[in-house]
């Protein structure tokens, strides 16, 4: 395809400018594994001097303190203030639904217990100490004996209401050094498989991870920067928020084009040093053409054409997801050139 002329569309604010909170995902935005995502630290610090960092995670299996002694090991400022986690949100959850101190059924690891027993919870292994709610969550020692507990307690009783079941997330996977392994979310489906039911969750998507950032932070003026469209996109859009997504963990291109409307981001960054760069502009020309930089995309009915590929595949994809968002046709129907979401420029 031909550059079409050098006219570029003008360039915005960057993403970092006016906020006050930034709420940064950990697997796939900061780290892989136990090691971080080369120039991910450099940038987040810098990003602390101009806006509160803040941690949010859906990771349930360590507490806290752990995570922040992880980040600082990276060469992170953070407390364990600064993190905000699943766990946090499934206690706030649960405080509604049973009375202070009652015994618990745990399907999970550090983060879990820790938090429950900081809210003054007690905590049980065993269906067999008629536990008052079931709370799962991620831990790498879960296996069928836990999830096996917690169908025994979610058991269907004559006489007894159903007893409360709050999950941490619904990821599906987890990113670590290796690949991408079963997240919680495969975890709950197997316990879901044997009680025939759903619980409630905490943690991204679902609003009350935000609502408790929102709270200890005291703003909602935030920004969520994100690898996942249906966690860390779709969490923030539900919370009213706007979000960043960079690709460097789970989501790829191909996904980000066939993004339904509830997970499409406010910017599509490669690394997260494009957080303090301006942003460029997303112009529609008169003929229905997306132009992002010098990249142009047309939709041609079911059809998009690569006008012009412009001199970063970046801009190129940024204006193939503008210009297939705004056709408001099902992506199954539609004929995309593979040139929109090749990502072995990244």
């Amino acid at each position: 395809m031909a550059l079409f002329g050098k006219k570029r569309t003008p360039l915005g604010a960057a993403p970092i400018d006016g906020r006050e909170l930034l709420l940064s995902d950990l697997d796939g935005v900061v780290y892989r594994g136990p090691g971080a995502i080369p120039g991910a630290v450099e940038q987040l610090n810098r990003a602390a001097e101009r806006a509160r960092l803040a941690y949010i995670t859906n990771n349930a299996s360590r507490t806290d303190a752990a995570v922040a002694e992880h980040l600082r090991q990276l060469g992170l400022r953070a407390e364990p203030d600064d993190v905000v986690t699943s766990p946090q949100a499934a206690v706030t959850l649960l405080a509604k639904s049973v009375a202070p101190g009652s015994r618990v059924l745990v399907v999970g690891g550090d983060g879990l217990v820790d938090e429950l027993h900081k809210a003054g919870f007690e905590v049980t292994r065993s269906a067999d100490d008629d536990p008052a709610a079931v709370v799962q969550g991620f831990a790498p020692e879960v296996g069928w004996v836990h999830l096996a507990e917690a169908a025994f307690a979610l058991a269907e009783q004559p006489g007894r209401d159903p007893l409360p079941w709050i999950a941490t997330n619904t990821d599906w996977t987890i990113p670590v050094a290796r690949g991408l392994a079963p997240g919680n979310g495969t975890l709950v489906s197997a316990v879901h498989t044997a009680v025939q039911r759903l619980p409630i969750f905490a943690g991204k998507p679902e609003t009350p991870i935000f609502e408790a950032a929102f709270d200890r932070f005291g703003t909602r003026n935030a920004l969520m920067l994100g690898d996942r469209l249906d966690t860390d996109i779709k969490g923030a859009r539900a919370a009213g928020i706007p979000s960043l997504q960079v690709l460097t963990g789970v989501d790829r291109p191909k996904q980000l084009i066939a993004a339904s409307q509830d997970m499409r981001p406010d910017y599509i960054v490669a690394t997260l040093a494009e957080l303090h760069e301006p942003y460029p502009q997303t112009e529609v020309l008169r003929d229905g053409t997306v132009q992002v930089g010098a990249a142009k995309v047309r939709m041609d009915g079911h059809i998009a054409q690569v006008v012009a590929e412009g001199g970063s595949p970046l801009d190129l994809l940024r204006a193939g997801c503008a210009a297939v968002w705004g056709s408001g046709l099902a992506i199954y129907g539609l004929k995309v050139p593979e040139i929109l979401y090749e990502d072995h420029w990244l």
